[in-house]
């Protein structure tokens, strides 16, 4: 398990040996081994003991504090990792390096787009995921002779407006209904899964480019500041549709999640409440614990892209590939 999430209010995480109890009032609610973990999220008003901190940081184990909706505020990382060695190599990349990393990036964001829109249309047919599909096929050849990086995001963005669109189709059975991408804050129920699932996997991917030294604010496709680590923004992008998008779908479809039980409305917009990210975050755990072809898990999917990246930072190269979902 390579994660441990608290979304439940009022928990505390306490120490057990090797083991972090997981406790709310009286109830334990999980123990799990501090040998299996590689990051703690705590979601709202929970709580670690200062001993469950201090065995997470010698452990090299990062903790993340995020509001209850998903936004991370900030995290706990151990002394031990020191200087970034990898952070030399990234600032030293050229601009040419970078842009054919950025357009392998929207190159990869619109084929797996298109083939998890591929697997609905099979389902449902229509003329509307046709289009949608033909208009990604030329919006990615576009990406190849992109001449600029406002060029490329603008081209991302027209294939994210395409490929949303079409996604609400998807749920015409469904008592769900999605019209267009809305953030901040999120305009729908749809939203609300799609805001959290990204807020979820992003979390991963920083944890996991910071056990393997890379410079998380050193990007190719997003920019990054002092509160932006842009690098986990790029590598989001290829995980998108095959991780969190076909597992939205997933709950939908299989009536899993409910508008009216699993969601609350306020501050302007639609978030998931106590049950409804128990419920996204228990699938999730199943879905990337299942195996792959070559046996591991779909955990090890994230862990190998971040290799990926790295090699290509030593070695520019060797270019960088995104993961193409089957």
């Amino acid at each position: 398990m390579p994660a441990l999430y608290v979304s439940q209010q009022g928990c505390w995480v306490s120490l057990s040996q090797e083991s972090l109890l997981v406790k709310q009032r009286d109830t334990v609610l999980a123990t799990v081994q501090l040998p299996l973990l590689e990051q703690v999220l705590i979601f709202g008003q929970s709580q670690l003991t200062t001993p469950a901190v201090r065995a997470c940081l010698q452990r090299d184990i990062p903790i993340a504090y995020l509001s209850r909706l998903g936004w991370c505020y900030g995290r706990a990382l151990s002394l031990t990792r020191g200087y970034r060695h990898l952070a030399r190599y990234q600032q030293e990349l050229s601009f040419g390096d970078r842009f054919a990393v950025a357009q392998a990036l929207v190159r990869g964001k619109l084929h797996n787009s298109r083939v998890l829109l591929q697997r609905q249309q099979r389902r449902l047919g229509g003329e509307q995921l046709t289009t949608a599909l033909d208009r990604l096929a030329a919006l990615s050849q576009q990406v190849r002779s992109a001449a600029s990086l406002e060029q490329l995001l603008g081209l991302e963005g027209a294939g994210a407006a395409s490929y949303f669109a079409a996604l609400g189709i998807c749920l015409a059975d469904s008592p769900f209904t999605f019209r267009l991408r809305r953030r901040r804050p999120p305009g729908d129920e749809v939203n609300a899964l799609l805001s959290f699932g990204y807020q979820v996997l992003w979390n991963h991917l920083l944890a996991l480019l910071e056990l393997q030294g890379l410079d998380p604010y050193q990007a190719c496709l997003h920019q990054g500041s002092e509160r932006h680590a842009a690098l986990a923004s790029d590598l989001i992008e290829e995980f998108r549709a095959p991780l969190v998008d076909a597992l939205v779908l997933y709950l939908i479809n299989t009536r899993q999640i409910q508008p009216g039980a699993d969601f609350e409305w306020r501050d302007g917009g639609c978030f998931l409440n106590d049950r409804g990210r128990r419920t996204f975050l228990q699938t999730w755990l199943r879905r990337m614990e299942e195996p792959l072809a070559d046996r591991q898990p779909h955990w090890d999917l994230l862990g190998r892209q971040v290799r990926r990246y790295q090699q290509f930072v030593y070695q520019p190269a060797t270019g960088y590939d995104p993961y193409p979902m089957p």
